[in-house]
């Protein structure tokens, strides 16, 4: 066990979140016990997601997608008073940390998103550096179809892709969740596929005529594993419980 005010000291150190200018608040959202014995992880502070931490037992949770978003109305009702209520009812941590999980070089979510997708990351690219570039580890891709295939099956999800092009998929670009807008420097970087996790309008256009696929992957599936990773990390350092807890989502 340790105290909620050392997990929030080591946590602060390790994603550094006075870097970044974020859409909401990163680090303690809520405060609980002062005492933490076992973290939950997962990618969105949903009401299923608060739910199963509970009965897992959990009295901290880590996540990506927080409660608290620039742009909300502020009042407490609807479902942002059904979450509240439980966790303050529970007495149970809430943090959160968006684009500083993005972006840790080794346990962030576009980190372990190259890993599990046996990616070598050689650069990074776009605000903040959150996005990766890099070349398959131990992969031969001989054009885009192959390369949605393999991650389907890493990532367990359908694909949407748009095909730029019928060469091999020798350099990549990749950045997890809402990242579509990121296409276009990663087009400007000379990729042959760019990796993400949602698709608007746009890209399918700039696809096919600057001769780069695009690979919209699902938000909530391209960010499972930083939060994991981070916890992971947290409970061997702190000697803490963790367990990361995959509410699914097709999005």
């Amino acid at each position: 066990m340790t105290q909620r005010q050392t997990l929030h000291h080591e946590l602060d150190a390790l994603l550094q979140p006075e870097r970044f200018k974020d859409y909401g608040p990163n680090g303690l959202q809520v405060e609980g016990c002062a005492t933490v014995r076992k973290i939950a992880s997962g990618v969105t502070a949903s009401l299923a997601f608060i739910e199963a931490a509970i009965a897992a037992e959990a009295d901290t949770l880590l996540v990506h997608h927080g409660l608290f978003w620039r742009g909300q109305s502020g009042c407490i009702t609807g479902w942002m008073r059904q979450r509240l209520a439980l966790l303050l009812q529970h007495n149970i941590n809430l943090f959160a940390y968006h684009l500083p999980l993005d972006a840790h070089p080794d346990l962030g979510n576009n980190a372990t998103l190259g890993k599990v997708l046996g990616l070598q990351a050689t650069g990074r690219f776009g605000d903040n550096q959150l996005g990766f570039m890099g070349e398959p580890i131990d992969q031969v891709f001989p054009d885009t179809a192959n390369l949605s295939q393999h991650i389907a099956q890493a990532l367990g999800r359908t694909v949407t892709c748009v095909v730029g092009h019928d060469r091999p998929i020798q350099r990549l670009a990749w950045c997890s969740g809402g990242a579509q807008g990121y296409f276009e420097s990663a087009i400007a970087a000379g990729v042959d596929a760019f990796i993400t996790g949602e698709i608007s309008e746009p890209q399918a256009h700039y696809a096919r005529e600057c001769g780069v696929s695009f690979l919209a992957c699902g938000h909530h599936a391209t960010e499972r594993y930083g939060v994991q990773a981070v916890g992971n990390h947290m409970a061997q350092r702190l000697g803490l419980e963790h367990e990361f807890i995959d509410i699914d989502n097709p999005a």
